[in-house]
């Protein structure tokens, strides 16, 4: 659910949009990439079209799907930037998107885009065990999925509201599908969801929460992306670090699309292509730490570290989008601290 507060600032927004004027044609953007990369993309977009003035709101993947949903009848947002393929399947299903075949459509795998041009990848995500690195260290943090289950981690482990994050969503989805890939059942998967409630100290309300209690070693572990991760450590200064973990982890493709009935489409598809273009992504890859999901980026042109190999765990990304609502529900109402 979106919070009184958000819903507030939502009507505060739409207020100053109606009352900006003629002279600059406005453009609204629901996004979930961070203050930092959004605003400067939209400051450089901004500069090139001095004649639009775009509006950009940062929340949750969740809450982006869900206030897409409820304005379906007076569509508020043109182009939604950010949140797992998933949720965009959803979003496809339920008449939520409009289809765009990106000049740059060519080049891009088919498993990270839509057969029917409705979302397309910007960024593939690995998630990572990440640790307060002035607690502990690359050896001394847990090392894979099941370390977080052992005793000793009881207490000391902070997690993002996964009702609200796509990250999170993705990570506990990847764990009851994980059972099921090895021969288990669901049940499986909820009973390690169990065992990790119970380690858990506490659930996180927003990502700047949970930077905070794994900043101030409230917590010491906790899961969440690596682009995330790096970006606080070497922009904010926090002492975070990672581990990729050992038995391989979830790599999210991040999406972007146009959204059904927005205002100013030809400006929203602009946008699309402003901040998805090659030059885009590479400064992306370079300053906040996004692995790009187009394939025609030369790999002399990104970080050394995005040419190491990751070990990718598969995921059925269709029976994602169909479960995950419904398995979330069960979490939420049968595991939600019930093991602490």
């Amino acid at each position: 659910m979106i919070s009184s507060l958000k819903i507030f600032c939502y009507i505060c927004l739409f207020a100053l949009i109606s009352s900006c004027g003629e002279s600059k044609k406005t453009l609204v953007v629901y996004t979930t990439h961070g203050k930092e990369l959004v605003e400067e993309f939209v400051a450089a977009y901004e500069s090139e079209h001095p004649q639009v003035k775009v509006y950009t709101i940062d929340m949750g993947s969740q809450d982006a799907l869900d206030r897409i949903r409820s304005e379906k009848a007076n569509p508020q947002a043109s182009v939604w930037w950010g949140a797992p393929a998933p949720l965009f399947m959803q979003a496809k299903s339920e008449g939520l998107l409009i289809p765009y075949e990106p000049r740059w459509s060519q080049n891009i795998d088919s498993i990270y885009r839509d057969g029917d041009h409705f979302w397309y990848g910007t960024f593939l995500t690995p998630e990572v065990i990440a640790f307060n690195s002035e607690k502990l260290t690359k050896e001394t943090a847990p090392q894979d999925w099941d370390d977080l289950l052992k005793p000793q981690w009881k207490d000391r482990i902070a997690i993002r509201n996964p009702l609200a994050s796509g990250t999170m969503r993705a990570i506990f989805i990847s764990r009851i599908m994980h059972a099921l890939q090895n021969g288990g059942t669901v049940e499986d998967g909820f009973n390690w969801l169990k065992k990790l409630d119970a380690n858990t100290h506490s659930y996180a309300s927003d990502p700047t929460m949970l930077f905070i209690k794994l900043s101030r070693g409230e917590s010491e572990v906790s899961l969440w992306n690596m682009p995330d991760i790096m970006l606080q450590r070497n922009i904010n200064n926090y002492p975070f670090d990672f581990v990729i973990p050992a038995s391989g982890t979830v790599v999210v493709t991040d999406c972007i699309a146009l959204v059904k009935g927005g205002q100013n489409p030809q400006l929203a598809r602009d946008f699309y292509e402003f901040v998805t273009s090659r030059e885009a992504l590479t400064t992306q890859a370079h300053k906040y730490y996004r692995i790009p999901a187009r394939n025609d980026i030369a790999k002399d042109d990104l970080p050394e570290w995005m040419r190491i190999p990751i070990d990718v765990m598969p995921v059925d990304w269709q029976l994602f989008a169909e479960k995950s609502s419904e398995w979330m529900r069960y979490w939420d109402k049968n595991i939600r601290n019930q093991g602490r």
